[in-house]
């Protein structure tokens, strides 16, 4: 069996079915893993995609500390020329009619939720974080839900889940935190992999297709050409550039650390699928790839590591700068012309 397919179903997989157990999708963030269900219905061949695409581009004009992450391009543009955009709600009278009218009209709806008031997330009742998951029936009051990720969290081991939710408990699981920190916001406008708007109006979210609007042109690019950059600002699309612009954010502001260790596991996620995906294709070796995979692998265990010891008193930056040297070192064994940086200055 290769490396993906004991994760992957086929696109044409019915991911909503009421019966049987939830549709398995890769080990990807709870975002990218419902995107990629809630997409594959209208996107042929969303998955591969996603693993030829897997990028870590990082913002570099943000102040002193900042960061901002994409992970891939967008995904969500359709052949018939729809995108995906944020529809928000003040209060749940008016969040529950725009979902019962956009389930009816396009069969399913890609939410915004918080763990504390999924039951069956392990952080539930403890802690608050967004969380994607997916609508698919509603019936006598009720809402069918699925949720495809799986991981083992700081709580606990997360699985894939399908089941009711009264519309009391629905309202609960899609009331999102107010005044989230910044990088939370940063995350959810470029969760998609492009920056989209987030809706002046909350705490309820979801996804809604809109015809696709026109890419907007950055400095080096002219209106009406495609756009690599997620968004406004400088971006860095290289990986050895990107790890070292993390590495220098880490040791000159190590407060910074704690805030962005989930968007380095969800990193490391989504490079360790592209290595499987190569690997699968033929366009890497096993043996190479495995060594990679494994160097993404600790690394969100060793800053969560280093996190956990500063907020003891007790910081470890060797350990965040030993972390990241392995990975931008497996990743020069991996591709013999990404050389680090301080191999060529």
């Amino acid at each position: 069996m290769s490396l993906t397919e004991a994760t992957a179903p086929t696109e044409a997989t019915d991911a909503g079915a009421a019966t049987g157990p939830p549709a398995a999708w890769p080990d990807l963030s709870c975002y990218t893993t419902n995107l990629l269900a809630h997409l594959a219905p209208e996107v042929p061949g969303v998955r591969r995609r996603l693993g030829a695409s897997v990028r870590l581009a990082v913002r570099l004009d943000l102040p002193a500390g900042e960061l901002a992450f994409s992970h891939h391009p967008r995904l969500d543009r359709t052949p018939d020329g729809r995108e995906l955009a944020y529809r928000g709600a003040a209060d749940w009278p008016t969040a529950r009619a725009a979902l019962l009218d956009q389930l009816a009209y396009d069969g399913r709806v890609l939410a915004a939720g918080n763990v504390r008031h999924l039951p069956w997330a392990p952080g539930y009742g403890l802690s608050d974080a967004p969380h994607w998951l997916l609508l698919h029936g509603h019936r006598d009051g009720q809402w069918l839900v699925a949720d495809h990720f799986a991981a083992l969290t700081p709580h606990g081991e997360q699985r894939p889940h399908r089941g009711w939710l009264t519309d009391t408990d629905l309202a609960a699981a899609l009331t999102l935190v107010e005044d989230p920190p910044p990088e939370v916001s940063r995350r959810d406008r470029l969760a998609l992999g492009g920056e989209i708007p987030l809706p002046d109006t909350g705490p309820y979210r979801w996804l809604a297709w809109q015809p696709t609007q026109p890419t907007q042109p950055t400095a080096d690019t002219r209106p009406g050409e495609p756009t690599d950059d997620p968004g406004p600002g400088t971006w860095s699309h290289d990986l050895a550039d990107s790890l070292t612009h993390i590495a220098a954010v880490f040791r000159d502001h190590p407060e910074a650390l704690p805030r962005y260790v989930d968007d380095l596991w969800a990193a490391a996620r989504h490079h360790t699928y592209r290595l499987a995906c190569a690997v699968d294709d033929g366009a890497l070796n096993p043996e190479r790839a495995a060594a990679s995979a494994a160097a993404w692998g600790e690394l969100p265990k060793a800053l969560r590591f280093a996190a956990q010891s500063a907020a003891r008193g007790r910081p470890r930056p060797t350990v965040v700068d030993r972390a990241l040297d392995q990975l931008r070192t497996a990743q020069a064994d991996l591709d013999p012309t990404h050389r680090r940086k301080d191999d060529h200055g």
